[in-house]
């Protein structure tokens, strides 16, 4: 089932299967990816309870070593439409019989989204209603049209909020994080984008200082600012040639080269204790035409 919501001249449309945004308009402009699965099938999959690859696609919880697959499960799940406005709606998923098998905890995720007249926010609140605690990641997965409007692909780039480190983690075979790393072409907190950047694989900035950054075409063009709320780390994704780019929001990230312990043991984790909630959100706001351009350079 899809749900559509409306504010002035924003429209959204989300699915019901993963909660998924499938598409954001404003003004007239399409935003998201357009699921193009020559390209790729997805817009902006939810990531839970794990973020990324798990080595050999297992998980181990209490000593068991069950499947799981890339970003988790919850992307393919149905969710539940708890609460609904012209602007606003509220998905719920819970465990079952079937998540308990590969992912042996009670949890609840509650995912709103709420779409004003230039921006789209999305808050995600992770419930532990069990007896024990509750290990999980979270992350969103959104792409968003490159280029933006009719934009140059080579006019686009990144500008962080704060000077990043120039180098991100080597991704290796199977999605795993090794401990090497690979430059970054950042100009000050300016990185421009083009197809080389992801010819190895996602940019992982982890533990950024950032807490925004900015897609931006040009010194004028359009532009679409991220602001994160409790995901310490970043992401940027594409394929070479693509015409889109994910920009990504993660509490945890990939199992380490080699990592066979425990689910609630593994770097990111987060440990949710019984009866808690946990609250993350992160909004993306569009601009017609893009301010700040001697910042941009900064």
């Amino acid at each position: 089932m899809l749900i559509d919501l409306a504010n002035g001249p924003a429209h959204a449309r989300i699915a019901t299967e993963g909660a998924e945004l499938h598409s954001w308009q404003v003004g007239g402009h399409d935003l998201l990816w357009s699921r193009d699965p020559a390209w790729w099938e997805k817009s902006s999959p939810l990531l839970f309870p794990i973020v990324g690859w798990a080595n050999q696609g297992l998980v181990r919880a209490d000593g068991v070593a069950r499947p799981m697959g890339v970003h988790g499960f919850a992307a393919a799940s149905a969710f539940t439409l708890e609460a609904r406005t012209a602007a606003s709606a509220t998905f719920i998923l819970c465990d079952s019989a079937a998540t308990r098998a590969v992912y042996p905890y009670t949890f609840r995720l509650a995912v709103t989204y709420r779409l004003e007249p230039d921006r789209i926010a999305i808050g995600l609140v992770v419930g532990n209603p069990g007896t024990r605690p509750l290990p999980y990641a979270l992350g969103l997965h959104p792409a968003f049209r490159w280029p933006l409007a009719a934009r140059p692909r080579e006019d686009h780039a990144i500008v962080f909020a704060e000077a990043e480190t120039a180098e991100v983690p080597v991704i290796a075979p199977g999605g795993l994080f090794s401990e090497a790393r690979r430059p970054v072409p950042l100009a000050g907190r300016r990185l421009d984008l083009d197809d080389a950047l992801f010819a190895s694989d996602a940019l992982c900035f982890l533990h950024a200082r950032s807490r925004s950054f900015r897609f931006v075409a040009g010194e004028n063009g359009p532009s679409i600012t991220l602001e994160a709320h409790d995901f310490p780390h970043l992401a940027l994704w594409s394929k070479p040639g693509a015409p889109f780019l994910s920009m990504e929001v993660w509490t945890g990230y990939g199992d380490p080269v080699g990592y066979e312990g425990e689910l609630a043991d593994k770097p990111g984790m987060r440990q949710l204790a019984a009866g808690a909630e946990a609250t993350h959100g992160v909004d993306f706001i569009y601009r017609s035409g893009a301010t700040g351009a001697a910042d941009d350079a900064a």
